[in-house]
């Protein structure tokens, strides 16, 4: 309220009896001050305004991932709760599915419901439109990918540098006609494990086929799909690297319904259930999701609790888990 006044020129009270619809303001003034409500996106909570001031909490912390079904954001809601009950906190969690438009709205929802906290594994461009939920005093942790607009904590694992390695490991059974398979371009993860992927090429003075590289894809039946019109090519490839969990499934699909499974290697970024159990066992990139989910909670509940120091931002290493499939030499080495 002290920022519209501000910004209107008006004192406090004045900006008080506008939002509250009272009495006793002029046209001039009303509009000014509605004006500066809007430029600075002000939603007045007074239940939320009352915890703050008395620093009562509600018990509750919200956590937005992209998808609850997929392993990734599965095991690091685990971590989270695991260590949110030991602070007599539940977690409120909900999936975006990389819905700029639903990230805003459940942020808007959940700090009107006065969460404690949030954490966000982001689906916009930009997350300058928290500053006005940051503004309330409720802190945020932005997990998987960094924040753009704004400087808040953040938990972030090595992507490029994963993807690095996980391709470097084909080029050295002899691969050089490797595929890489991505999720949409405009997703930070999905970029970034492409840019290492171009790297491990580059570091051998080699270029990837471009041909070969399949970024957008959303779901474990396009991965399959497209994974057939590759092994359709005059000169198809002899290595695959998935960049994410959902499309080393559908790779290994199209390769079991070919027959080849024993015959393309293939090494995936994330690791899930059962991958150990396939024919061969699939080689990847693990991130350790659950050291993931304790850094993001240990630096939220120190931010709940008062911790006021500069934004951190944390990236962890994934580790290269050799089982099999990414092991299988160039045919005829």
């Amino acid at each position: 309220m002290r920022d519209v006044a501000a910004l209107a020129g008006v004192s406090v009270k004045t900006v008080s009896r506008v939002v509250n619809d009272e009495p006793g303001v002029s046209a001039d003034v009303r509009e000014r001050v509605e004006a500066a409500v809007a430029r600075l996106d002000y939603r007045p909570n007074l239940a939320a305004s009352n915890l703050r001031r008395t620093g009562a909490r509600t018990g509750l912390v919200g956590a937005l991932v992209q998808d609850l079904s997929n392993s990734f954001s599965a095991g690091l809601l685990r971590a989270l709760e695991d260590s949110a009950r030991q602070h007599g906190t539940a977690v409120l969690a909900a999936s975006l599915d990389e819905g700029a438009d639903r990230e805003q709205e459940l942020v808007h929802d959940l700090v009107s419901r006065r969460v404690d906290g949030l954490v966000i594994m982001p689906a916009t461009a930009r997350q300058d439109y928290l500053i006005a939920e940051l503004r309330t005093g409720t802190p945020a942790v932005f997990v998987d990918r960094p924040p753009r607009g704004i400087d808040v904590d953040s938990v972030v694992v090595d992507n490029v540098g994963g993807a690095r390695t996980a391709t470097e490991h084909l080029l050295a059974q002899g691969h050089r006609r490797i595929a890489a398979l991505s999720d949409t371009r405009t997703i930070h993860t999905a970029s970034t494990r492409l840019v290492g992927f171009a790297e491990a090429y580059a570091a051998r003075g080699l270029e990837p086929d471009p041909r070969l590289v399949v970024p957008d894809l959303r779901s474990s039946e396009e991965a399959t799909r497209a994974m057939h019109a590759l092994l359709e090519l005059d000169d198809p490839p002899t290595a695959v690297f998935t960049a994410r969990n959902i499309l080393s499934s559908g790779v290994v699909r199209a390769l079991a319904e070919r027959g080849l499974r024993r015959q393309v290697a293939l090494v995936g970024f994330d690791d899930f259930p059962m991958a150990d159990l396939l024919d061969p066992p699939l080689t990847v990139m693990r991130q350790d999701v659950g050291r993931v989910g304790r850094a993001v909670a240990h630096m939220l509940f120190e931010r709940i609790g008062g911790d006021t120091s500069a934004p951190r931002h944390v990236v962890l290493e994934p580790s290269l888990v050799v089982r099999g499939s990414g092991e299988i030499p160039l045919p005829g080495r």
